[in-house]
Formats: C-alpha cells, structure tokens, sequence
C-alpha cells in the first residue's frame, strides 16, 4: 500500500512539475522608436514553427508592458501596432520564462490597408491613379452619415438633393471596397444617408480611373473603404447620437481575431426626423399661336412641406478564414433595411397680377416607402510570395426590394389617388485580378469582371372613387430592365528613377434590354468599347511631383432616367425617364502639381472633359393639363433627360493644407470650372456655356482644456445651363469635442447648415414659362455624439504630410 502511494505521489509530482513547465511567462515592453513613449494596445502574436499558424497572443497595457503565458516551444514573434512598422522576431526558443526586453517599432510611411486607423487628423496619399483620403477625426460629420462625409472631401460637392458630384460633374461611380455594395442600394442618394460616418476609413478620389476599375462614370470613381481590422484579439468602436430634429442612433464596428479566423461587423441603426420644403412660382404665357392673340397670363404658386422620418438599419458581417501564409478566403453577407414616411403637403395656390388669391388648393401625398437589400459575397485571395504576386477572386450576389406606396388626396375632390411603386433588383458581381511583379520595379496586371443587373419596375395608379377603384391604364405600367457588362482588360506599370507609368486597356461588352410589358414595347442594345487609360508620373524631387493621366470613359442612363413612369407627388410639375436615352461617352485629361513646402501643402490639377451624346434635363409642357382650384385649367410640366450632341468641361483645383502650429490646421479646397453645351432637341436649340466655382475651407484648433473645435464653410458659385439659372449656395457647419478616459472615448456636439442657408435657388425660363424656385432638403440640426473606442488607440499622428510623391504604386488597388 505504501508502495503504491510512494509511486502515485512520484506520478503526481513529475505530473505536476510537467504541468508547471508547460507554460512559461513571456514578457517584455514595446515602444515608439522615435520618441521613447509606450504604445498601449500594440498586439503580440506566437506562431508555431511546424505548423506555421498561430498559437496565442495579447497585448500591451497603458505602460507598454506585456505579459503573456505561451506554451513551451519555439515560436515566430510578431509585434505590431497601428501604422508601425511589425517587428518580427524568428525561431525564439521559448522553455523558461523570458524577458524579450524593450522592443522599438519605427513608423510604417507606407499607407497600411489592413488595421484600424483612429486617426487625429484627415490625411492625403496621393497615388498614379487616384488621392486617398484617411478620414480622421472630422468632427463636423460625427454622428453623420457617409453623404455628410463626402461632402468634405476636396474635389468632392454634394447638392442640397443630396447627389454627389465630382469637380462639379454628377456622374461619379460609388464603390465600397472597390466593387458595387448593397450599400449604395437602389436609390444611392438615400442610402448613402444611412450608413454611419464612423465605419469609414478612408475615400480614394479617383479622378483618373487606372484600366482595373469599370469604365463607368465620367468624372471619376469615388471609392469608400470601411473600417476593418486583422489585429490579434477583440477591438472596435462604438457611437451613440442624438439630436435635432428629433435623431436617435447607434453604430459600431467590431473586429475578433483568434488564430486563422477573423470576424468583423459594421453596423448601426438610426431614426431621423427630416423636415424639409420647396417653393415654386409659376408665370405661364397665355399667348395662342394660332389667333395670335395674348391672352393675360396665369400665375401659380406652389409650396411644399416635407416631414420625413427615415429608420434604418444595416449590417455587415463577415469571417475571414486564413488558410495558411499565403491564402484567405472571406465570406460576408450585408442586410439593409429602411422604413420611410414622407407627409408631403402641396399648397398650390393662384394669384392676379396684383397677388390677390383667386383660387388655391391642397394636396396630401403620405407616402410609405420599405427598402430591404441583401447581398452576399465571398472572396478569395492567394499572395504567390511577398513581391505582390497575387490571384484574387470575387463573387457577389445583391437582391434589393423597395416598395413605394401613396395616397393622394385633394382639397374638395372626393376621389384618392391611390399610387404604388414596386422595385425588384437582382444583381451579380464575378470577378478576378491576377498580379505580376516584374523585377522590382514592374508590374504587369490582368483582370475580368462581369456585372449581370435585373431590375423589375411596376407602376400601379389607382382612383377611389367612394369607394369604388378603378385602375388608369394609361399610367400603370411595368417595365423590365437588364444590363450585362462583360470587362477584360491589362495593364502595365513601371517606374524608371523619378519617371513613373501605367499603360492600360479596358474592353467592356454592353447589353441593355428594356420590356415595357403593359404597352408591348420592347428595346435592345447591344455595343462594344474600347477605354484606354494613361497615368504618368514625374518626381521633380522629394517635395514636388507632376502627373499626366488620360482615360476614356462611359455613362450609362441609370434606372431613374430611363423609367418612363411620371412622378404624382405634384400635380402641375412631374419627372419622367426616357427610355430613349443613350450612353455618353468621355474623353478625360487631367494634370496635377503637388508641393510640400514646410508646414504648407500644395495639391493642384487642371483638367479637361470632351463628352458626347451627354445627358441633360430640360423642362418642357407636356400639352396635358390640370385643373386647380376654382376649375383653372393649367399646363402640366415635364423634367425629363434627353442627349445632347457634346459638351466640353474643363477647369482647375487646388487643396492647401496648412499647419501654423500643432493646435491648428487650416484646409482648404477650390475648384472652378466651365462648361460648354451644344446641342438642339426637337427644334430647340440648348447652346449654353456655364462657368462655376466651388470653395471649401476646414479650420480646425484646439482650444483650452484640449477642446476641438471646428468650423467648414461650402459655398457654391451661381451656375446655369440653357434653362435654368441657379444661385450661388452658402453652407456653414460647426462643432467642438472633448477626448475622455484617456482618449478611449469623445464626445462631439455639431450644427450641421449654422446658418439654415442650403438652400437651392434658381430661375427656369422657357416659351411658354417662366418659373422661380426655391428647394431646401433638410433644414437645420444638432447632434451630439459620443464614441467609446476598445482596443483602438487613437492615433495622434507626427506633424508631418502624409503624402506619397506619386508613382509609388502600379496597380491602383481598390
């Protein structure tokens, strides 16, 4: 018995003495080389000699410190922080308890797309093909949405519609992460006012698109990257928001590494109030061609009220699996949805000559709008060793849903309009890029991407009559709509000294089909094109560089304007698509001037557009009418687009950014440009030349007790085409934030229009009208905003101008 026992105690001993020696402690400290400070939240990784994977990790407290169990062996130790440079330390032979001592990481001056960014402040890269933009902490936007934070990017203006515009031209292609997203959904405008601020990380302006993007939109591409993380461990950040009018809100992003697998969400959801009005005063000219004679004319008045609520919510998940060092495959699938309501109340109202009212009258348009999109996607990438040899592989499949649905009704009219929009898309992304270094200064690049769109209009207006509904064949209608574009292209960069090139080739295959089921129309296009694309660069020296790019480009008519269906929301005013339109083709030239001088940065282009067969709205009398107040019968008025034969654009911008001291940084933006027009349409001639302008100025100090605060001012110039004048348009926003708990949190508070001033003003003139019109979408508001960061350090950034000198990158990576 004793026997046994002595043996069991040996047992246990040696058991328990293998247990002990299992797991050793890993110490050490980790630094910023520069500046000696410890960088809290730097990650530390163990990876296994045999098996080449991950072991185990953690990472730094608040005093740079780490320690860390890690079972004995021998491991790869990689240390990382934020924008550093990793440090990786080989075959460590770890059997005891160990101190790896101080440990400096020097700052990584390459942009690093894989780890969250909390950057102080926004920086510049500027590359061959494109300027990326690092959002930082802009604090005019906290609490926004990605519209609110387009409209500071520099080239970047976004109308009081909400429509984006690139160096003043509205055809600008939206990607997120380089591919067309669910995020941007049916109708972009609306969607881009739903996906939080805080999940971007940064906007590449890609003004002149490289061969590897679709040849899509005439003034460039605007590519949005969302925030993602591949740090070891859990990190993310998290903001509430509120406001006025009334908004509520909550969005995060949340990133979980563990070994080979990595997950990640961007979501967030918000309810907002969003009161907005027009007003629009009418002079119609009662002149009969026929008898000659000139009749007194009729003036009508029209004013609206929009009391809108959006809810939104939007979601995307994703786990990203790592098969070994050199391949990954990423599945993801986003889910968005919004609940709208929009009370639109338009008073029309008839005035003499002398103002005094003669007739008016009341229509109430309640409209209900529901809007679900899911998409998925799934990635994979195979890097062939560390040079950028690489194949990846996409696949994404989109269905979006939206269904409109109002019920109109009249001052002293019994009968309800009853109208009814239902929107069905089905869209399918394939697409493949293959890389190729050659030497070390080449790189050769091949790709396919195929685009297969679906989109399933129904368009339904219906009377009740007390109670009696009656279907207006006339107006109900469905329409079918299918694009297909098949892409390959190639593309060669090179860099000799301080000259820089990338040469590239774009083939796109187009096929639209439009069925009009209702009245039995059907459409078939079918064309193939050629886009070339030149991007130069010139290192004048490490301050100033030159570039020269050229491409060609394409702007497809959009659903919207090729829906025949007329809009209802007015009675005497409508928007109608034609289903007639052609694409336009593009001709871009742009030069750009960069110069880092000190604390002053120069950024400068000037550019040149020739398109043909370009898009343009006109007004026109539809020659139906409709009767108002007292039985006064007037003309009903059609916007709709049409093609001109040309139109030459060109003009010249420049960015400076100055930083008098470490509290103060002034940014500002100016681009002016002229357009001119030709072309007739139906007998009418629509000759115009239109010079505009648009500046931007971002000023931004710290005050006392480290108190941020910032101001932007927009103010775009008067502009007109052969119809219309508008005015110049003035828009200030305003904030101030605090850093607490030791910068793991802020708190915002914005005025978003200081001064209630976005608002469109503009004069139409015709034959047969003249209308002056006034159009305000979102009127004043407040937000306060409070984020709370995990695992992120926010990163103040070194006084210094993140700029690359250009030429530094060939494959203009999304």
């Amino acid at each position: 018995m004793k026997k046994n026992i002595l043996v069991l105690l040996v047992v246990f001993i040696g058991f328990s003495s293998f247990a002990q020696q299992s797991d050793v402690r890993i110490t050490g400290k980790v630094i910023d080389k520069e500046t000696n400070e410890p960088l809290e939240y730097a990650t530390i990784t163990f990876s296994s000699i045999k098996e080449n994977k991950i072991v185990t990790g953690g990472i730094t407290q608040a005093n740079g410190d780490f320690n860390i169990p890690v079972p004995a062996g021998i491991y790869n130790i990689s240390i990382e922080f934020i924008s550093f440079k990793t440090e990786n330390l080989s075959k460590q032979k770890l059997f005891k308890n160990t101190n790896l001592g101080t440990i400096g990481l020097g700052l990584d001056t390459e942009a690093l797309d894989d780890v969250v960014i909390i950057a102080e402040k926004t920086t510049v890269e500027i590359k061959l093909d494109k300027k990326i933009y690092n959002v930082g902490k802009d604090l005019t936007v906290s609490g926004g949405t990605v519209s609110d934070v387009l409209d500071n990017v520099p080239s970047v203006s976004v109308d009081v519609e909400g429509n984006v515009a690139l160096r003043g031209n509205d055809n600008v292609r939206i990607l997120i992460n380089g591919k067309p997203s669910g995020l941007v959904g049916l109708n972009s405008t609306d969607a881009l006012r739903q996906l939080p601020a805080e999940s971007i990380e940064r906007v590449e302006v890609i003004t002149s698109p490289s061969a590897r993007y679709d040849a899509e939109g005439t003034a460039g591409i605007l590519n949005i990257i969302l925030r993602r993380s591949k740090l070891q461990g859990l990190n993310g950040a998290l903001t509430f928001n509120t406001g006025y009018p009334l908004q509520v809100g909550v969005s995060g992003n949340i990133n979980y590494r563990t070994g080979d697998l990595n997950f990640f969400t961007t979501s967030g959801y918000n309810y907002r109030e969003v009161p907005g009005n027009s007003l629009s005063e009418t002079q119609f000219f009662n002149f009969d061609t026929d008898t000659q004679i000139d009749e007194p004319d009729t003036f009508l008045n029209e004013k609206r009220d929009f009391d809108r609520i959006r809810k939104g919510l939007n979601t995307n998940v994703g786990l990203e699996w790592y098969i070994n060092d050199s391949s990954s495959i990423t599945g993801s699938f986003l889910y968005r949805s919004s609940d709208n309501e929009s009370n639109t109340s338009n008073l029309i109202t008839e005035p003499d000559v002398n103002g005094n009212i003669l007739s008016s009258n009341l229509r109430f348009d309640p409209e209900v709008e529901d809007d679900i999109t899911k998409q998925y996607a799934i990635n994979y990438n195979k890097n062939f060793d560390d040079s950028g040899h690489k194949l990846t592989f996409d696949f994404q499949i989109e269905n979006s849903e939206e269904d409109e649905s109002s019920r109109i009704t009249q001052e002293n009219v019994s009968t309800i309009e009853l109208v009814n929009t239902l929107e069905k898309q089905d869209r399918i992304l394939i697409q493949s890029d293959y890389v190729l270094p050659i030497g070390k200064k080449s790189q050769f690049e091949l790709g396919y991407r195929g685009n297969f769109n679906e989109l399933d209009t129904e368009f339904l207006v219906q009377f009740d009559d007390s109670g009696v509904v009656t279907t207006d064949t006339n107006l109900s209608n469905n329409l079918i709509f299918k694009e297909q574009v098949n892409a390959a292209y190639s593309q060669f960069g090179s860099k000799a000294g301080k000259f820089s090139y990338l040469l590239g080739l774009r083939l796109e295959s187009t096929r639209i089909t439009i069925d009009q089921q209702t009245s039995g129309d059907f459409n078939k296009k079918i064309y193939t094109d050629i886009f070339p694309t030149i991007n130069l660069g010139y290192k004048l020296s490490e301050k100033q560089s030159l570039t020269l790019g050229y491409n060609r480009r394409i702007r497809r008519p959009r659903s919207r304007f090729i829906n025949p269906f007329p809009s209802r929301s007015s009675a005497t005013n409508i928007f109608q698509g034609n289903s007639d339109l052609n694409p336009s083709y593009s001709n871009v030239f742009d030069l750009g001037y960069l110069n880092r001088m000190g604390k002053l940065t120069l950024n400068s282009s000037i550019y040149y557009n020739r398109s043909t067969q370009i898009f343009t709205f006109i007004a026109e009398n539809t020659g139906d009418t409709a009767i108002i107040g007292d039985g006064t019968i007037v003309p009903i008025i059609r916007r709709t687009p049409i093609n001109l034969s040309s139109s030459d654009r060109y003009g010249f911008e420049f960015t400076l950014t100055y930083s008098p001291t470490k509290k103060w940084r002034i940014n500002g933006n100016f681009n002016a440009f002229q357009n001119s027009i030709k072309g007739d349409f139906n007998g009418e001639n629509f000759d115009a030349d239109n010079f505009s302008w648009f500046a931007r100025l971002n000023n931004k100090i710290t005050l006392p007790a480290k108190i941020d605060w910032q101001t932007t001012a927009f103010y775009a110039g008067p502009n007109e085409n052969a119809q219309t004048k508008s005015e110049g348009l003035l828009s200030v926003n305003l904030a101030f934030s605090k850093d607490l708990f030791k910068e793991k949190a802020s708190l915002t508070f914005n005025v978003s229009d200081l001064f209630n001033s976005r608002k469109r003003q503009s004069v139409s003139t015709t034959e047969t009208f003249i209308t002056d019109s006034e159009f305000q979408w979102r009127e004043r508001s407040f937000t306060l905003s409070f984020t709370y960061r995990f695992n992120q350090k926010k990163k103040r950034q070194r006084s210094r101008n993140n700029f690359n000198g250009g030429g530094e990158e060939f494959e203009g990576k999304p």
